[in-house]
């Protein structure tokens, strides 16, 4: 039988997990159904050190669905913005615009 400690901290990494998985980018995975089926089939585990192999492997698996969705608003926010090694995006071509001071008649 588990503690009641390590049944608190396996019912706090399913929680995590679950609400993860509302925004996992892939519809398809069914990510949430993983997650549970993983859960009901380490329900029954008794031994301590088989426990805690399970609840790593959920961390693990918590900490690389973060990292994916990292990479993902990285890839997103690099779209959005151009880097600056590229040249900037104007409405005229470069000979075109004058500075102020150029465009007064001396």
């Amino acid at each position: 039988m588990a503690s009641n400690s390590t049944r608190l901290r396996a019912m706090a990494l399913y929680k995590e997990l679950h609400r993860l998985g509302r925004d996992y980018p892939d519809p398809s995975y069914d990510f949430q159904g993983r997650v549970r089926r993983m859960f009901e089939k380490n329900r029954n585990l008794t031994a301590k050190d088989e426990i805690e192999d399970a609840l790593k492997l959920g961390e693990y698996i918590k900490k690389e669905t973060l990292a994916l969705y990292s990479l993902r608003k990285y890839r997103h926010l690099k779209r959005m913005y151009p880097s600056s090694t590229t040249e900037p995006i104007t409405d005229h071509p470069p000979e075109t615009i004058r500075s102020h001071s150029q465009s007064r008649p001396r």
